[in-house]
């Protein structure tokens, strides 16, 4: 099989190696292709902490493709499935994935990317959300996973503020169906434009998408008292601080909305699956860069600097 190895910080070598075999319990997958990550960002860095080299493939976490091996007990997958997959080798052309792991693809989403993994967690983060028609949600950061979720926040009734450092953004923000978008630029000019939308009240719901210290102090002002705070965005770079006194004052719910449990994420994957198969989430428009698995680093360097444009890399293989 061809897999992606990281040597060192910025650095790929490409590898060809013996096929793994499935385990007991196990599927192998003939991947398709594999989403780009912004948690890949940090190891790419090279942090003093990260190992190198990864094993082959890793850090790849966003497959789909088609089961091409079975291990013994599996029964509820047969060679040729296609499916979307929580596996963690995946930036290789092939991965093995448990069976409990793996979710078949219908007929729907013949020949549709499928990276099942964040298209789940956005499932997942809409429904800790408790989104619902009447409500004024606010959505920090209109990248993948924040385009996603104005779209589920509107198909569920709400009205949305989306706030975005990128024009580029604001106007994806809108075409998601984002009733008002507001450049995140000044944050005291930002919290005044949302109580000036909200008469005052601020947003029964803030979901905070980006994993930056100003994004959450800016959703923190901006939820209404009682109000839900929902945290998002992946904050892997260090320690944060929050205005308890705020917090306090204004009773908020604060969820995070970060899942551990394999089997919580791939309840998100099926959900997923069957929002886009019905038309309820359409993410065909949010996956803006393609690369070959040799072009992983091109990749991974424009999920880092986000060229005008960019939302979503895949990596797709032949």
């Amino acid at each position: 099989m061809s897999a992606a190895i990281m040597t060192g910080a910025g650095r790929i070598e490409m590898q060809q190696l013996a096929i793994p075999e499935p385990g007991p319990g196990q599927v192998r997958i003939k991947l398709e292709g594999c989403g780009v990550c912004a948690s890949n960002l940090v190891p790419w860095s090279g942090p003093d902490w990260m190992q190198f080299p990864t094993e082959p493939g890793g850090l790849g976490h966003e497959g789909w493709g088609f089961v091409d091996a079975l291990g013994d007990g599996v029964s509820s997958l047969k060679i040729g499935d296609r499916v979307a997959a929580l596996s963690y080798n995946a930036y290789a052309s092939h991965d093995l994935a448990a069976e409990t792991a793996v979710v078949k693809l219908p007929p729907e989403l013949d020949g549709v990317p499928f990276p099942g993994e964040p298209l789940g967690c956005a499932m997942n983060i809409f429904q800790r959300a408790e989104i619902s028609a009447g409500q004024t949600v606010a959505i920090i950061g209109v990248g993948f996973l924040g385009a996603l979720l104005i779209q589920l926040a509107k198909e569920a009734g709400a009205r949305v503020i989306a706030i975005s450092r990128r024009p580029f953004s604001l106007e994806l923000a809108r075409r998601m169906g984002a009733d008002d978008v507001i450049a995140m630029e000044d944050h005291w000019k930002i919290i005044e434009d949302v109580r000036a939308l909200t008469n005052g009240q601020f947003c029964d719901r803030v979901i905070e998408a980006v994993g930056k210290q100003w994004p959450l102090d800016l959703a923190a002002e901006l939820t209404r008292e009682r109000g839900r705070l929902v945290i998002a965005g992946y904050h892997q770079d260090g320690p944060r601080q929050v205005n308890m006194q705020l917090w306090n004052w204004r009773g908020l719910d604060v969820i995070n909305a970060h899942e551990r449990d394999p089997e919580v994420y791939v309840h998100g994957i099926r959900e997923a699956i069957y929002a886009v198969a019905s038309g309820r989430l359409d993410p065909s428009a949010l996956y803006t860069h393609q690369f070959a698995l040799e072009e992983l680093d091109e990749a991974l360097n424009a999920a880092r600097d986000r060229p005008d444009g960019f939302l979503k890399a895949l990596v797709i293989y032949p």
